[in-house]
């Protein structure tokens, strides 16, 4: 199978973005590793791609076509360049050489011919006898846990380990979304520590060449309302918040930053059990800074469970390309979907709904059905509330209960 014109050039942008996020070969890099990449990406584009869009991206899924010019500018973007052209313009490449030409045209032969090759050796290995015993894992053996070493924020977390019985050179803890959460275990080791910026309800993984072998959740609570300025790495904080909206110093912070910034509101905490597949949330924003990169008026209110997430973004309607909607397992791009209904002029307060009712989402804004879109995979149960602003934004009133309204999880105004 051919190659894509551009596919070494998007090859030298992958190992670019590998380099920087220091995680090891992505040869050894699972789907939790590209759901915490998916993740990373929003945060800092604003563009969320979806696990099985950079799995094929990366190779680690069968697809013959070239990526699309969305995806390539939000990879580029990630890269630390303004979009895919000007990774392109500044990266250089050289035209490939003859030689490299008959390479690609006859990859299909190559690979073909040493697969063959491959059958017949493990044939061979196999007809001698040869069994390695030595992988197997006895899980029982196995210890691991974790635990925070404080209640606030930021807030390290000890992980307790043993190992011993392991023969793997390829051993890590990893942790859902941020990059930091990922560990590479030394033999012999016994314990790792990790940094958490932000609070939320995360799943810490003990791999072992790939193999998920322990698990272990961990609760970072926000103790009451967080705010926060989105930077990377390390955000600014705004603690025990009365009101959910900004100080006039904090927006004019925001205006005077050159590049695009993100504010949040979090709210992570041991709530009743109210499963994330049966509520409804009752809420009334508006973005307060579009001036600049902020134009489009972009806020996102993210509902956390303790297995996944929904994460439902509005805007005004000349930007509706830029929307991606995360619905538990269901990724819509908007650069391949048409998620016009979800824009809202959000200058002034505007009254919004979710509402989910055996794994069907539905959307209102203003009291009228704008969005509807059903999933396969629980959330679990809602262990916070995020409003995530480009720029800065007001939180006006907040009711979440269980759909039957007589569980409430949150009922505010301010």
């Amino acid at each position: 199978m051919r190659k894509y014109p551009e596919y070494k050039l998007v090859q030298k942008c992958l190992l670019l973005i590998e380099d920087n996020l220091d995680w090891g070969t992505s040869n050894e890099w699972h789907n939790d590793v590209f759901n915490e990449l998916s993740e990373n990406i929003h945060i800092k584009t604003n563009v969320l791609l979806s696990t099985t869009t950079l799995k094929r991206v990366w190779g680690k899924v069968n697809y013959a076509s070239a990526p699309s010019i969305s995806t390539l500018n939000a990879l580029s973007q990630y890269a630390g360049y303004e979009n895919w052209r000007d990774f392109k313009n500044k990266a250089g490449m050289k035209p490939p050489s003859w030689f490299e030409r008959k390479i690609a045209s006859n990859m299909g032969i190559i690979v073909i011919s040493s697969a063959i090759m491959t059958l017949v050796f493990i044939s061979l290995f196999s007809l001698i006898g040869i069994n390695d015993t030595s992988r197997v894992i006895d899980i029982s053996k196995i210890e691991f846990s974790c635990h925070p070493v404080t209640e606030n924020i930021p807030n390290s977390v000890v992980f307790d380990f043993d190992i011993n019985s392991i023969k793997s050179d390829s051993i890590y803890i990893q942790q859902f979304w941020d990059e930091t959460k990922t560990i590479k275990i030394k033999p012999n080791q016994k314990q790792a520590t990790g940094i958490y910026y932000y609070p939320g309800y995360f799943r810490a993984k003990l791999l072992v060449d790939n193999n998920i072998i322990k698990e272990n959740d961990l609760f970072i609570k926000s103790n009451g309302w967080l705010g926060t300025i989105d930077y990377v790495p390390i955000p600014k904080y705004l603690k025990r918040l009365k009101r959910l909206s900004f100080p006039q110093n904090t927006i004019e912070e925001i205006q005077r930053s050159n590049v695009p910034l993100t504010s949040t509101f979090h709210l992570v905490n041991d709530f009743k059990e109210v499963s994330g597949d049966h509520f409804i949330l009752n809420t009334t924003i508006k973005n307060t800074y579009n001036d600049k990169w902020a134009v489009c008026q972009k806020a996102t209110i993210i509902i956390v469970g303790t297995k996944s997430a929904h994460l439902i973004p509005f805007t005004i309607s000349g930007c509706a390309s830029d929307m991606s909607v995360m619905i538990s397992d269901v990724y819509l791009n908007g650069k391949e979907n048409d998620l016009s209904d979800l824009c809202i002029d959000l200058s002034t307060y505007k009254n919004l709904k979710i509402e989910v009712i055996d794994k069907q989402l539905t959307v209102f804004i203003e009291d009228k059905i704008r969005f509807s879109k059903a999933y396969n995979e629980s959330i679990g149960n809602i262990v916070g509330l995020r409003y995530r602003f480009l720029g800065a934004g007001d939180v006006k009133e907040i009711k979440l209960s269980n759909i039957s309204g007589n569980t409430i999880i949150v009922d505010e105004k301010f």
